[in-house]
């Protein structure tokens, strides 16, 4: 068939040589899939059985992350979220329906917290919150209607170390899913299936990411079942992730490795300095012996990442801690975290722990420790003289 140039610009016959291969995973946009023939076509999200339907459901590249994931948590499969709130949320709705009951720990991510209270709750969702540091003693929260427990380990500011595994075989007596935001650990210095988890989460933007350019969730399971429930809310939901997002995460996941090590003795290196300054009342690390749920940290995990919290003493007013941090030059303020510059965020931290609007919260990035080191002295000067 002759076709007018219009039409070629459309349905070409130019074909590019075969053979081409790359140390870098391709890129694959689309939402539109092209079948064979019409027998063929289907609209299901399940395309690693059914072959591709649509690119909602995922191109290659985001097939690809995903697989990944899971291979790195040891998960059977992973979906992708265009958040790690939106990964929150896909587990929500998954497993929670009106009636149902869901555990949170009382230091969870604030928006985990947002979104039951003020959102799950217009639909006859009930949520209550358990201290962290509660481990086996959670089935006195039990309740006949409880139907998810969340765990968050280490919180992301406080820092509490949960005992996963005591509280997952709490769970499994009354049947009951866990699922874990595993965010701080980048899913491989916590093996949460190893320790009785059911739904791994995390934030892909943060360490899988690792360079603040891209807004991911991951949501890793352990069997089939949790699969397939996932999955329906995911495509009913429509909630599609970019393949050129992915494609960045892929990159990030080559050196996940070794800013993991690096920004692991970074922050230790920071938190023993901070944690000798007199301005200080406490570094909230768990690797450090001092921090409540060390003995946890060291029995579960297999490493520290770059996140912490340090709080000032009594003496020093919420205006002092905050002028600490304006103070500082090479520490950003900024949420989130797990990119490669340092970031500090001043928080207001009254539930169940006294520590009133004295808490900062710090990312280590990639910066030089000594320099870090010294911008914090800089920080610290300036809150002495306010």
């Amino acid at each position: 068939m002759t076709k007018d140039w219009k039409t070629r610009l459309i349905h070409t016959d130019v074909k590019v040589p075969e053979g081409f291969e790359s140390l870098a995973s391709p890129v694959y946009r689309g939402s539109t899939v092209v079948f064979p023939n019409t027998s063929s076509t289907h609209t299901e999200w399940n395309q690693e059985e059914l072959g591709y339907a649509y690119g909602l459901h995922g191109t290659p590249t985001t097939l690809e992350l995903a697989a990944r994931i899971a291979e790195l948590e040891g998960g059977t499969r992973t979906l992708l979220a265009p958040s790690g709130l939106a990964a929150l949320a896909m587990v929500d709705l998954a497993f929670l329906t009106a009636g149902s009951h869901v555990l949170i720990p009382e230091n969870v991510y604030s928006p985990n917290r947002v979104l039951a209270m003020k959102l799950l709750g217009r639909f006859g969702i009930e949520s209550s919150f358990y201290p962290p540091e509660i481990g086996g003693g959670i089935l006195q929260h039990f309740r006949p209607n409880t139907h998810l427990l969340w765990a968050e380990s280490p919180g992301s500011i406080t820092m509490e170390v949960e005992d996963v595994p005591a509280i997952c075989a709490a769970a499994r007596e009354r049947g009951v899913p866990v699922a874990l935001d595993n965010t701080w650990s980048a899913g491989v210095l916590f093996r949460a299936f190893d320790h009785g988890v059911d739904v791994s989460v995390q934030a892909a933007t943060k360490y899988i990411g690792g360079h603040s350019d891209l807004l991911l969730g991951s949501v890793t399971v352990r069997n089939a079942a949790h699969l397939a429930r996932l999955g329906e809310v995911r495509a009913r939901l429509g909630l599609a992730v970019s393949p050129d997002d992915c494609s960045l995460a892929l990159r990030g996941m080559t050196t996940l490795a070794v800013r993991l090590k690096y920004v692991e003795q970074s922050a230790l290196e920071i938190a023993r300095w901070l944690a000798g300054q007199d301005e200080v009342q406490a570094v909230l690390h768990p690797a450090l012996e001092s921090c409540p749920g060390h003995d946890i940290w060291k029995r579960d995990f297999t490493g520290s990442s770059g996140l912490f919290s340090l709080v000032m003493k009594p003496e020093f007013s919420g205006a002092q801690v905050r002028l600490f941090v304006d103070s500082l030059e090479l520490f950003k303020i900024g949420y989130s975290w797990g990119g490669v510059a340092s970031l500090a965020v001043a928080y207001d931290v009254s539930r169940g722990t006294g520590y009133g609007d004295r808490v900062v919260r710090l990312n280590i990035g990639l910066e030089s420790t000594v320099d870090l080191i010294a911008d914090l002295e800089k920080g610290m000067r300036a809150m002495r003289g306010y």
